[in-house]
């Protein structure tokens, strides 16, 4: 498995003294992006291929509370792809000092092509990243209704 470890800053904090939902979400990032440029695909190699990550959505579960002054693990698992790597579902969990799973996040997104806007595949090089990477005991084979499985589309205004 994938971790970083992070120590809780005063700008992590919210309101109610304990780690914000924002901070999650930041780490989440910070980790993911992390396993991405160990195994390869660092800002260069997405320059030289002209790609770009996009977030479909992302999901937040808490379990327990973190607070400044005791650092935290966040893991990087890959919850599943598709075969060319268009879409990916990144899995995160939280633990405190203790080991104890504070909280979950998922996120699921897929790749662009920066000139056209529109998704695309993987290059054939970077596929072995995630065939390598580590995977969550339910991962799956993604396919495009998958991204789709929360069933929100745009609600326009009238003008």
């Amino acid at each position: 498995m994938y971790f970083k470890e992070f120590d809780i800053r005063w700008s992590d904090i919210d309101a109610n003294r304990h780690l914000a939902n924002s901070a999650y979400v930041n780490f989440m990032s910070h980790t993911r992006m992390g396993f991405l440029i160990e195994n390869g695909l660092s800002q260069k190699e997405m320059v030289i291929h002209n790609i770009g990550p996009v977030i479909f959505h992302e999901q937040l579960f808490f379990f327990k509370e973190a607070f400044q002054g005791k650092p935290i693990r966040v893991s990087f698992e890959l919850g599943g792809n598709s075969p060319d790597g268009m879409f990916f579902k990144f899995v995160h969990n939280f633990y405190d000092h203790k080991g104890r799973n504070i909280a979950r996040g998922t996120m699921q997104g897929g790749w662009i092509d920066l000139t056209t806007r529109k998704l695309c595949g993987l290059p054939e090089s970077l596929l072995p990243m995630f065939e390598n990477a580590p995977k969550t005991p339910d991962y799956k084979i993604l396919t495009k209704e998958d991204m789709r499985a929360h069933g929100q589309t745009p609600v326009h205004l009238d003008q």
